[in-house]
This record gives structure tokens, sequence and C-alpha cells, in this order.
């Protein structure tokens, strides 16, 4: 049994090892934790001696095979909570992260798994990252960032790559929402900006920097 603080730690060095891919350094955990060095050593020590993690000096931390498997299902946890406040209680999506990093330490399997039922079995969030199922599995969707995006070619936005409730609030304001059909009308060379339509009869542009937040599939 993992404290909730551990549970945190672990889906971080998650995300931050890109699915267990790479190893992280204590330093990138302290500053996604916003904590100091100190603290996430003593946590790596922590998550180590329950083979949630290895660590070898100088080469950084890497998660294990149970690791990953605890940390996916934290990840599982907080994306169907999310899903859970957008769709049956009318949260906004850039309301419903906080709310779901509490709900995400609950320990009942049964609850997860008749709540994932009553959803219908969604297989991505309110911002459009994919929900692992109950073994682990993600269901991966091929998607570029819009700045990458070609010209005159419809796209649909899936995803946002980093949702801070700023940013979901602007994208709001401008009408853009997972599902939105786009398709860019020019790339101004100057800066990067994008002018683009939405599905087909709204006129936005959007700067590089959110363009590239942005996550597009065909």
């Amino acid at each position: 049994m993992l404290s909730f603080t551990e549970e945190n730690y672990l889906k971080s060095i998650y995300h931050l090892s890109e699915g267990g891919t790479k190893a992280v350094s204590t330093n990138e955990i302290a500053e996604a934790m916003n904590t100091k060095a100190a603290s996430a050593t003593d946590m790596i020590k922590k998550l180590s001696g329950k083979n949630m993690i290895s660590y070898e000096k100088y080469y950084g931390v890497k998660i294990t095979r149970q690791g990953k498997a605890e940390a996916l299902m934290v990840v599982r946890k907080h994306r169907l909570w999310e899903t859970f406040l957008f769709q049956k209680l009318q949260f906004n999506w850039d309301e419903v992260h906080e709310v779901a990093e509490q709900l995400e330490h609950i320990q009942s399997a049964l609850l997860i798994e008749k709540l994932d039922e009553f959803l219908g079995f969604p297989t991505a969030d309110p911002h459009g990252h994919p929900i692992p199922d109950k073994n682990g599995k993600i269901s991966e969707v091929r998607q570029v960032p819009l700045a990458e995006a070609p010209v005159k070619k419809k796209m649909i936005i899936c995803a946002v790559k980093q949702g801070s409730p700023s940013f979901l609030q602007y994208l709001s304001k401008i009408g853009i929402y997972i599902g939105a059909t786009i398709s860019i009308q020019e790339k101004i060379e100057f800066d990067s900006s994008l002018e683009m339509m939405i599905d087909g009869k709204k006129k936005v542009f959007i700067s590089r920097d959110a363009s590239q937040n942005l996550l597009v599939t065909e």
C-alpha cells in the first residue's frame, strides 16, 4: 500500500520518464513536486525500497515494471474522475484537475470499475489524454502538434499537451475544444502564429506557443 505522497511521486516519475522510457534526475523530480532535492532523495529511497523505482548514482531514477503498473492505476483513476466531473457534474475542463488530484487516491478497485462502466468505458479524459484500461493498457492515437499540421487540411483537435487552467480558459474563450474540426488558413511567417477556421465558421488567430500545445489528428 502506497501513501498519497508516494503515489504522487510515482505518478510524477512516470510522466517525467515519458512512460518509463528514460531515466530522470533527482532535481527533475524535486522541481516537478515543488520540493527540495533532499526531500525528493528521501522519497526516492522509500520508493526504491518498495521496488517501485531503481536508482543508480549519476544515471538517475528509472521506474520498475511494478512501479509503472501502480502509476498507471493512479493515472487511470485520475482521468476517470476528471471525465466524471466534466460529463456528469458539469465542471469546466479547467476545473477538474485539482479535484481529481484528491479523488485519484481512493483505493476501492470495485468503485473504479463501476465508475468506468457508468461512464461507458471512455478512452480519453476531457483534455484528450488517454485513459489506461483496468490492465494498464493505453490506446494510442496518432497525433501531431497543431503547429506541424498542413495548411488547408481539415484536422480534429484531440488533446492538449499541458492543460493549465489559464490555457484551457483561453481555449474556451476562443472556441477551441476537444473534437473541434479545424483547418489552418495561413501560417504567419513573422511570428509563426496561425490563422485558422474552427468548425468551418469561426476564424481565430493563435500564437506559436498555443499551437505547439495543441495536438491534432486526421
